[in-house]
């Protein structure tokens, strides 16, 4: 795993969250042009990359995120920002490759909720933070979107945040049929072509987010 902060102390303090969770972090570093380096490394897992860097403190990483995803596509990349801003998440996975996440710093707070998000975008997931996830849906607009039922919208909110079939029944209390259900009526509704289901389950969170300017 590769790090990427520039405030030393919470740098630290996410190597020794991570590291005691079983994380092996082979590079910490705190500016765009060390993390440049770092995501060239072929073996490189995750990357967990904090949006703003040295030198600029504009989007500096992000950008190297996005361009070691288009040098090496699905590496998997969990992106942390101090402030909810849903263009970060939507260029993220604007390549439709998944195993992408977007996280308010606040969230570090829960390490088991934090390191459990990593993991699954390490996994091939999508995580996007509770807080964006908000915001997005009360700013959304007449769109495709507007065909999806209200509970459609609410399996869809969770799926954004990174729950599995199983962990969007278990919030909602319905059963995994019923889950799978609706899933399918989303992919239907967004006109998503038949193909794997965890490209579309990106699909559907993509559109929803371009749904949203």
């Amino acid at each position: 795993m590769v790090l990427a902060e520039d405030l030393a102390l919470l740098r630290d303090g996410l190597i020794r969250l991570l590291t005691a969770h079983g994380c092996e972090v082979v590079a910490a570093v705190e500016d765009a042009p060390a993390l440049e380096i770092a995501l060239a490394d072929p073996t490189l897992d995750v990357a967990v990359v904090d949006v703003r860097l040295p030198p600029g403190f504009s989007d500096e990483g992000l950008r190297a995120a996005i361009e070691a995803r288009r040098r090496r596509p699905g590496l998997p990349v969990m992106v942390l920002s101090q402030y909810v801003e849903h263009l970060y998440a939507r260029e993220l996975l604007a390549d439709g490759a998944g195993a992408v996440g977007y996280l308010l710093k606040e969230r570090v707070s829960d390490p088991a909720g934090f390191v459990d998000a990593v993991r699954t975008v390490a996994a091939g997931g999508t995580v996007l933070d509770p807080e964006v996830v908000a915001a997005i849906m009360a700013r959304r607009r007449a769109s495709p979107l507007a065909r999806l039922t209200a509970r459609e919208r609410e399996v869809l909110e969770l799926m954004a945040q990174g729950r599995s079939n199983a962990g969007v029944a278990a919030a909602l209390v319905v059963t995994e049929k019923a889950v799978a259900k609706h899933i399918g009526s989303i992919f239907t509704k967004l006109d998503l072509p038949v193909g794997p289901d965890d490209h579309r389950r990106v699909r559907a969170v993509l559109a929803w987010l371009d749904g949203q300017d």
